[in-house]
């Protein structure tokens, strides 16, 4: 989180900067491509999801081990004015995860190398409703921050599945709640406009269905599981 917010500091800083060094008017291309009340277009991107982890007792963490996944949905744009956008921007996103268990979760029990890992997959069907805060465009490019809240249903979270890990299944909740900040730039082509975009998103609840026994090595100690990932898209409208 940290993270971004410096990186959406430097994006104005950036702004601001440009602007005095390149104030010079330049033929700008598509200039009537946000006047529209509503637009639409899609996108492409990557993803990398993790986990946040609380515990009822100190052990050794869980290690998440993380993949790059992938992005793909449509884009619904609502003009407010020239510098605010409402933004809906459902989509599919898959992705994978390797929790890693430290072997102190499995004392006093009889475990083999596999019962140390659960690999975590996750495809989801994202839908963000999002504020766009644009600045002013300056000839064919314009940076923007973008925040707003997010639903998800997880069509692989085995929340209905009976078997737990114990028979080698880990389970997780169908549905998320998710808040979301980022920042991207507007580029402003001859025939269409491309924005590559940078977003972090958070889960507000926590996601882990608990195994049937309440000392489970793999739940019996996470008092919480939220997600948290990044995503890189890549803007066509």
């Amino acid at each position: 989180m940290k993270n971004i917010l410096v990186l959406i500091i430097t994006l104005f800083v950036f702004q601001s900067s440009s602007a005095q060094l390149f104030s010079k008017e330049k033929i700008k291309n598509n200039e009537n491509v946000d006047k529209a009340r509503l637009s639409y277009g899609y996108y492409l991107g990557f993803n990398s999801y993790d986990f946040n982890f609380d515990y009822y007792q100190d052990k050794k963490d869980i290690q998440v081990e993380t993949s790059t996944g992938f992005n793909v949905g449509l884009i619904g744009n609502l003009r407010i004015n020239d510098y605010v956008d409402i933004r809906l921007e459902p989509g599919l996103s898959i992705t994978s995860r390797n929790l890693i268990y430290d072997e102190t979760y499995f004392d006093g029990t009889e475990f083999t190398d596999a019962d140390l890992i659960r690999e975590v997959k996750s495809t989801y069907i994202h839908i963000p409703l999002l504020i766009k805060l644009s600045t002013k465009r300056l000839n064919n490019f314009k940076p923007f921050i973008v925040g707003g809240i997010s639903t998800a249903l997880n069509l692989s979270s085995n929340q209905d599945n009976p078997d737990d890990n114990s028979a080698g299944e880990f389970r997780m909740k169908k549905n998320n709640l998710f808040y979301e900040i980022g920042f991207g730039i507007d580029f402003y082509m001859f025939f269409f406009k491309f924005t590559p975009s940078v977003r972090g998103i958070f889960a507000f609840n926590d996601e882990i269905v608990p195994d049937v026994d309440p000392n489970s090595p793999w739940t019996g100690n996470i008092s919480s599981m939220q997600t948290r990932g990044l995503f890189i898209n890549l803007t066509f409208q």
